[in-house]
């Protein structure tokens, strides 16, 4: 698969997956966890290095999701996640990215992540 260089030197797949489909937004979804997992990993058999998430798609069940399916993988896969929704019982009320509310989206996107690393954020 052809490769693209994001920023200083981040090496990506050129075609990417964007997750949020796999959890909210286009209709119903798509398939049950097991399904979902069974498609970010395909992906990975067939050359695509880079995941995009976000914290607000579910809320938070996307990030978990991608996580899961992407630990065993974790050293060969890119992940993006993104902040800057205040979310409140479960539904996006607003935005937020006040420093320390980026703190607070991080620790948590890592640990729903599975990693200790979010490479673009």
């Amino acid at each position: 698969m052809h490769k693209r260089t994001l920023g200083q030197g981040l090496e990506v797949s050129a075609i990417g997956l964007g997750c949020m489909g796999m959890s909210q937004s286009y209709g119903p979804n798509p398939g049950d966890r097991g399904d979902m997992i069974g498609v970010l990993r395909a992906a990975v058999d067939r050359g695509v290095t880079c995941f995009d998430t976000a914290e607000v798609y579910g809320p938070y069940a996307n990030e978990e999701l991608v996580g899961e399916a992407l630990a065993p993988v974790r050293d060969q896969v890119v992940i993006a996640t993104k902040f800057g929704w205040r979310i409140e019982n479960g539904t996006s009320v607003g935005l937020d990215s006040r420093p320390e509310q980026i703190r607070r989206v991080a620790d948590a996107s890592l640990r729903r992540l599975r990693t200790d690393t979010i490479d673009p954020f």
